[in-house]
């Protein structure tokens, strides 16, 4: 089984514009993310995907591996399936990998591989138990909910659905070749608008989303705030 990491990394953002190429102890965010999704012994292969000439020259600076792809694309999953179509490689898996997460474990990305391993799946992702009241009440903290088969029934973003046990959704996707590029096709649905989160139109489409438990605790860099935490708990 052949499985393809794809980074995707676009420059524009409301909250940081530019930030895959921020500074982090010497080395850009991209950077960071890209040698740590190198680290995983699981993966075939690492490409990063933008949108932008200044992050593909910075990319191609270190040596690594980048497509440009269209400004127009909504989601990561859609410049992931550009770069499936445009490489011409046959891949079996493909994992989209945040760009926003320089301290992504490898071991992570290589649990979310193993669901592929152990049976035949369209997509897999991953989850942990929040610990506390800020988060479950943090709207962009994304929540799931999965029933006895680790299958996802719902994604949303409130803290208001009566639970006891509450579980964050970490934003990494594995998929079959054949989903990816059929689920890029799809209209969104009325969840996905209403909501804001693709994985509703997945769901919508009766697409299986399998979930796997992880203990690691993932840092996402949306705001220069988010960076300061980042650089106040871990030295690089």
């Amino acid at each position: 089984m052949k499985v393809l990491g794809i980074i995707p990394a676009r420059y524009s953002s409301s909250r940081f514009p530019g930030k895959p190429l921020v500074d982090i102890a010497g080395k850009s965010m991209i950077q960071r993310v890209y040698e740590q999704a190198k680290k995983c012994k699981d993966l075939n292969d690492v490409i990063v995907a933008t949108d932008d000439k200044r992050i593909f020259n910075h990319v191609k600076s270190f040596k690594g591996n980048v497509i440009i792809t269209s400004k127009n694309h909504k989601s990561g999953t859609d410049r992931c399936a550009e770069v499936v179509k445009k490489i011409g490689i046959d891949f079996d898996i493909i994992i989209n990998i945040q760009g926003d997460e320089p301290t992504i474990n490898p071991l992570q990305i290589s649990s979310l591989i193993d669901l592929f391993n152990r049976s035949k799946i369209d997509i897999g992702t991953l989850y942990k138990k929040i610990e506390n009241q800020e988060e479950i009440d943090d709207l962009n903290i994304v929540k799931i909910i999965f029933d006895d088969n680790n299958e996802a029934v719902n994604f949303f973003r409130n803290g208001l659905n009566n639970k006891l046990n509450y579980f964050k959704h970490i934003g990494m996707y594995g998929f079959n070749k054949e989903t990816i590029l059929k689920i890029t096709k799809l209209p969104m649905s009325h969840n996905e608008k209403k909501n804001g989160l693709e994985q509703l139109r997945w769901l919508d489409n009766n697409y299986k989303i399998k979930v796997l438990e992880t203990d690691t605790e993932n840092i996402s860099i949306d705001t220069l705030d988010d960076l300061k935490t980042l650089l106040n708990k871990i030295k690089f």
